[in-house]
C-alpha cells in the first residue's frame, strides 16, 4: 500500500512565514506532521504563527538566521531536544535580486548566494547526523527553473539555484546509504502576493506584458498555485518516495518541456 502519511513525523520548513513555504508546511500538517519553521525577524514569526493558528496548523516558530551556522545549530538542537527526532527538512528560505550582472555589487551577489545556497548547506549539515542516527531522513531543496535556465538580471539567483541542484545530488550521493533521500522541487511561475503586480490587468483590460509572456510559454496556460506544490512536497517527504533520490521535480506547468508558440 502506498504510504503518503506523515503521521508522527517532525518537519522543519525554513522561511515558511508566507507563500510557498507556508503552503508546504500546511500540507505537511494536514498529512500528520508536526511543523517547525523559522524567520530571522520576530514580527514576521509572530504574524505567521497567527496565520498557522487560523488554519488550524500546529506549528512552532524559531527566530533564526539560516545563514548563521551557530543559530541553525541551536535551532536544530532545540527541536531534537523537544521532539527526539527531525525527519524532514525543507530548505525553502530564499531571496532574489533582479539586477543586471554588471550593476550588481559583490555584497548583493554574496547575500543571494549566502541565502539561497550556503544556508541550505548549513541547515542540511545540521540535520544529517541525527537523520543518520535515526536511520532515515528527507531533505527537500526548493530549487527553481533557474536551476536549468538563465534569464536577464538574475545571475546570482540562477547561480545559487544551479548550485542547489548539484548540492541536492551530492547529498544523495554521500548519504543515500543511510536511508536519507534528498530531492528538489523546481517551481515554475507561482501566483503569490509577491507576483501579484505582474498579473494585474492593464487599464485597457489587457494582460500585463510579463503575465502574457508567462501564459504563452506555459502549456498549462496559467500560473501555478501554492496548492500545485503541496502534493509533490508531501510525496517527496513521505515513504512513497523512498527510492527517489537526487532528483529535481519541476512543477512548472510544462515550461521546461516547451519551446514556445511560433510567432504569427
Amino acid at each position: 500500500m502506498v504510504d503518503f502519511s506523515l503521521k508522527g513525523k517532525v518537519a522543519l520548513v525554513t522561511g515558511a512565514t508566507h507563500g510557498i513555504g507556508m503552503g508546504i508546511a500546511a500540507a505537511f500538517a494536514q498529512a500528520g506532521a508536526k511543523i517547525y519553521f523559522n524567520s530571522s525577524r520576530q514580527d514576521h514569526l509572530d504574524r505567521a504563527l497567527g496565520e498557522y493558528k487560523a488554519q488550524g496548523v500546529d506549528a512552532e516558530g524559531c527566530v533564526c538566521d539560516v545563514r548563521d551556522e551557530a543559530q541553525v545549530g541551536k535551532m536544530v538542537d532545540g527541536i531534537l531536544a523537544k521532539e527526539g527526532h527531525l525527519d524532514i527538512l525543507v530548505n525553502n528560505a530564499g531571496i532574489i535580486r533582479r539586477i543586471p550582472m554588471t550593476e550588481m555589487s559583490l555584497e548583493e551577489w554574496q547575500n543571494v548566494i549566502a541565502t539561497d545556497l550556503t544556508a541550505p548547506f548549513i541547515c542540511s549539515k545540521a540535520v544529517i547526523p541525527s537523520m543518520i542516527k535515526n536511520g532515515h531522513g528527507k531533505i527537500i531543496n526548493i530549487c527553481s527553473m533557474m536551476s536549468e535556465l538563465g534569464r536577464e538580471t538574475v545571475s546570482a539567483y540562477a547561480a545559487a539555484k544551479g548550485g542547489l541542484k548539484m548540492l541536492t545530488r551530492n547529498i544523495c550521493s554521500e548519504y543515500g546509504e543511510y536511508n536519507i533521500q534528498c530531492n528538489g522541487i523546481g517551481p515554475g511561475y507561482i501566483a503569490t502576493s509577491q507576483t501579484a503586480p505582474l498579473r494585474e490587468r492593464q487599464a485597457d483590460g489587457s494582460r500585463h506584458p510579463f503575465d502574457a509572456f508567462i501564459i504563452s510559454k506555459t502549456p498549462a496556460g496559467r500560473w501555478g498555485t501554492v496548492e500545485d506544490l503541496q502534493g509533490p512536497a508531501v510525496f517527496l517527504a513521505s515513504d512513497a518516495s523512498n527510492f527517489i533520490n537526487g532528483q529535481v521535480l519541476y512543477v512548472d506547468g510544462g515550461i521546461l518541456a516547451y519551446i514556445g508558440k511560433q510567432p504569427k
